[in-house]
């Protein structure tokens, strides 16, 4: 039981690390990576308390196809300066 306690610290921990990453980073490529280590890390979380459909969901919109959207939107944008 310890374990599984450690285990959803660590994740809870590396959540809000990631939550934080993802505001203060000024690359909007690097922020658009670091939101789909955020959904990843909360389908383990939903996959750990049991709730695996919400885990499936997660990983497939979150982490997969909104990640992949915010890549291509990012590599479509044509910046106007060059700061």
């Amino acid at each position: 039981m310890i374990g599984l306690e450690l285990f959803n610290t660590f994740i809870l921990l590396l959540l809000v690390v990631a939550a934080a990453a993802s505001l203060w980073v000024r690359d909007l490529l690097v922020s658009a990576v670091v939101f789909g280590v955020y959904s990843f890390l909360m389908c383990l979380l939903w996959a750990e308390m049991g709730a695996v459909d919400v885990a499936f969901t997660e990983a497939t919109v979150g982490a997969g196809i909104s990640t992949v959207v915010l890549v291509a939107t990012i590599f479509n944008l044509r910046r106007k300066s060059n700061d």
